[in-house]
Formats: structure tokens, C-alpha cells, sequence
């Protein structure tokens, strides 16, 4: 018998349900098409064709995007790689595993502030 398992809200191991070939289909489906908007999006920030306020203000109401880590919207900006978003969400106090519609006002303030101080 071959479960497969995960943590449950109260750290117990509960077991995944079964998937039908289907559904499983359905899903591996559905996950390639959001990394691949994921990805779109990233490379509209990195070429200009976005801002990171029009990726924020999207997060709101679109769970692909809103589901992004801010790290990595940052690392998908021009000039940004890992350690500048690093320290950049260091210095905002913004958590590793914080993504784009977990981040506070202030936060979300806070970064905007950042990147329209630097000219990007």
C-alpha cells in the first residue's frame, strides 16, 4: 500500500486523497499553466513592460500573482538579483516566505517607496 502523506493543520500526518489518472491530469495541467503566467510576468517586470506597482495592485485580486513570493518579483527586476532583494527585504523587514498578498500595507508601501527612490 503506498500512501502518501502530509502535515495536517494540527502537525499530524494526514493522507493525501487519491487522484483519478483524470484529475491528476487536470492538475499537472492546471499547475504548468500558472508557472507559466508566473513566468510571464516575471519577464514582463524584467523587460519594463510592468511595474511593481501594477504587480502589487494585480496581486489583490489574482491569486497567481498573489501567491508569488516577494522575493522573487524582486529578483525578476531589472538590476536585482538575490542578495540586493535580500537585503532590500531585510531592510523592509519582509519575511523570506512572505508572498505578495501576505505583505501589510506599510510593506507594500515601504517597498514601492524603495523602488521609486532608486529610479526603478
Amino acid at each position: 500500500m503506498d500512501h502518501r502523506f502530509v502535515k495536517g493543520p494540527l502537525g499530524d500526518l494526514v493522507p493525501l486523497p487519491s487522484l483519478s489518472p483524470e484529475q491528476r491530469a487536470a492538475a499537472l495541467e492546471k499547475a504548468a499553466e500558472i508557472r507559466k503566467a508566473r513566468a510571464e510576468l516575471k519577464e514582463q517586470l524584467k523587460q519594463g513592460k510592468t511595474t511593481l506597482a501594477q504587480v502589487l495592485e494585480q496581486a489583490e485580486s489574482d491569486d497567481v500573482v498573489g501567491k508569488l513570493k516577494v522575493s522573487a518579483v524582486l529578483q525578476a527586476m531589472p538590476g536585482i538579483g538575490k542578495i540586493r532583494a535580500t537585503q532590500i527585504m531585510e531592510k523592509l523587514k519582509i519575511a523570506d516566505s512572505r508572498r505578495l498578498r501576505g505583505l501589510g500595507e506599510q510593506q507594500r508601501k515601504a517597498l514601492l517607496g524603495e523602488f521609486s527612490a532608486n529610479g526603478n
